[in-house]
Parts: structure tokens; C-alpha cells; sequence
């Protein structure tokens, strides 16, 4: 529900009495002298002197009420209508343990990635996104929705396969299955794919390009994004705090092949600012052919019952003025 005057340039006519007043202001009348006006102190005030100007603040109301009567108030509701078509996108992301590797300005791969992903999701417009996870198998952990704030909570209650009791492994091949699959009803014009993942693929199942030459025949567009430091890292690999160094086990050429197939494109991120700028150029790169048009039905508030008010306090102010508090010249 939204409000406005319809003529809030009416509004200047309540000027309009203040301006006549001081033009055609009385001149100055000989006063009456009293010797001493301590003589009238103490004189019972009687109700018509003391509800004198009620006749005026009656006039002075009418006329405020006509005059927002002349400025139409009015109230509307908007109705958008959206054109065209957005974007589907299934945003892919690997859980595997090596996610867990804290080389993203102090906190986790995985955390990092789901950082920078909240604010792709909030960045998007009538695009339905889902979101599949994958380790050694792969899950749906939402389907294509316009619900973000549903889509943001999944999304932060995602936690690495080995706290959640999942076999370890990377199936980038099976991650990308999953999400064909979520697609695979879609209507869009463009359906898309974005991949993360710190990883090789070394699990049984489909290969990654096998799943790439399938997508391709179904028009999906894949981004591929890897993650992490190019130096080895440490991770920890007991319950009593042991770490080790460990190289970047990053398949580069296989995401690589992964985008050209699909027609997408690949990028590496070695920090949590390469990430952000990854996903900023994806959401470039994805725009949704949505055109909207958003329409207000205003409805007059005013006449029906501010004029019928007006005419109320002016029948009043009359009476008063020829009654109660009529003047003598």
C-alpha cells in the first residue's frame, strides 16, 4: 500500500487566507480609556468568552479540509509484472576433507566459499538457484528456488563430509551429474553450473568429462573454479593436532576441459579476494533477460467523507456566528 497527493501543489491555497488577512488588515481603531483597568480585575469570564474563536477554528478547519480535498489524497497498490526469462543456475560445491585446509585469509576453504557464495545468491534477481554438494557421492541439499533467504540458510548449515560421517573422495564427475539433473526439467534459456572444488576426481562413477559431453548436449553452461594455494599447506591429519604439508592436489586441466566443453569458462582462486572476484565475473557474465514493469492503481480517499466534514463545520461555524456567539456592530 502505498499513499500520495494526487495535487500537492493545492496545498498552497492554505496560504491563501493568511495572505488576504494581512492585505486587508483593519486599521488601527481609537481605544477606549479606562482610568485604572485594575477596576476589571476579578470579573466572572463567562463560557462565550472563553469558546470565542471557536467560530474561527471551525472556519479555519473547513477551509484545511477543502483544500486537502483539492490535493486528492489517494492510495495504490503496485502490481509488478516481470518480462522475460531468468536465469537457472545449480551451484556445485565440493565438501571433501581438504576443503577444511585454512589457507583463505585465516579461515577454511569451505567456510571462505560459502562466505563469498551468500553474497552471490543475494546478488541475483529472479533467477531460481539450487545447491548440490558432493564428496565420494553427491546430494541435493536444494532444489531450484526463488526462496533465498531458505536457499542462504541451507547453505550456511553445510558442513565437510567427515563431520557428517560421509566417505571421503572427489566425484566431480557425479557433482556435475547431480546438477543435470536438477536441471534437467528446467525451461530456461539459460541453465548453468557452477562448480567449486579444491580437488581431483578419484571416485568411481562417471568422469568428469563423460558428464561434460552430456551437458554440453543439454545446453548447460558450466563454470569451473578452483581453489587454494599453489604451495604446499598444512593440514592436520590426527586427532592429537599432527600436521602435515601437503601439495595442491588441484586437477586444473580436467576443469579446464570441463568449461571448454560446455562452452563456460575456468578460473583459479588462490585467496579469498581471487574468490570474490570469480563469482563477481560470473554474475557479470550471467545476466537475466528480465524486464520490469511495475503499475500503481491509485484510488481517490478524500471526497467521500472530507466534504461532507467540510460542509459539517461550515453549517456549525454559521449557526454559532447567528446564534451564540452572534456580534452586535
Amino acid at each position: 500500500m502505498v499513499f500520495r497527493l494526487a495535487h500537492p501543489a493545492a496545498l498552497l491555497l492554505l496560504l491563501l487566507p493568511v495572505m488576504i488577512g494581512f492585505i486587508l488588515r483593519p486599521r488601527p481603531l481609537a481605544a477606549l480609556r479606562y482610568s485604572d483597568t485594575r477596576l476589571m480585575v476579578g470579573l466572572p469570564i463567562s463560557w462565550r468568552v472563553r469558546f470565542r474563536l471557536l467560530p474561527d477554528i471551525l472556519l479555519a478547519g473547513a477551509w484545511v479540509i477543502l483544500v486537502i480535498t483539492l490535493a486528492r489524497p489517494q492510495t495504490g497498490r503496485t502490481q509488478e509484472i516481470l518480462r522475460g526469462q531468468g536465469v537457472d543456475i545449480v551451484l556445485a560445491l565440493d565438501i571433501s576433507g581438504s576443503m577444511k585446509t585454512e589457507d583463505m585469509g585465516g579461515q577454511s576453504r569451505l567456510n571462505a566459499a560459502k562466505s563469498v557464495i551468500t553474497d552471490f545468491i543475494a546478488s541475483r534477481e529472479s533467477d531460481r538457484i539450487g545447491l548440490v554438494v558432493f564428496a565420494r557421492q553427491a546430494f541435493h541439499q536444494s532444489p531450484l528456488t526463488l526462496d533465498y533467504g531458505i536457499l542462504t540458510q541451507l547453505l550456511n548449515e553445510i558442513q565437510p563430509a567427515s563431520e557428517l560421517g560421509l566417505e571421503e573422495g572427489t566425484a566431480i564427475g557425479l557433482g556435475l551429474a547431480s546438477s543435470a539433473n536438477m536441471l534437467r526439467h528446467s525451461d530456461a534459456l539459460s541453465k548453468v553450473i557452477v562448480l567449486l572444488t579444491d580437488g581431483a576426481h578419484n571416485a568411481e562413477g562417471i568422469s568428469p568429462v563423460d558428464a561434460a559431453l552430456s551437458l554440453a548436449t543439454l545446453g548447460i553452461r558450466v563454470y569451473t573454479i578452483g581453489v587454494g594455494s599453489s604451495e604446499p599447506v598444512p593440514i592436520v591429519t590426527s586427532a592429537d593436532g599432527r600436521t602435515q604439508f601437503v601439495e595442491n592436489g588441484l586437477d586444473e586441466a580436467t576443469l579446464g576441459r570441463i568449461a571448454d566443453i560446455t562452452h563456460g569458462h575456468y578460473f583459479r582462486a588462490v585467496d579469498l579476494a581471487d574468490l570474490q572476484a570469480v563469482y563477481d565475473q560470473i554474475n557479470v557474465l550471467e545476466k537475466s533477460d528480465i524486464e520490469r514493469q511495475v503499475f500503481v492503481r491509485w484510488q481517490d480517499q478524500a471526497a467521500a467523507f472530507l466534504l461532507p466534514f467540510s460542509l459539517i463545520l461550515l453549517v456549525l461555524e454559521r449557526l454559532l456566528r447567528w446564534t451564540t456567539f452572534q456580534t452586535v456592530p
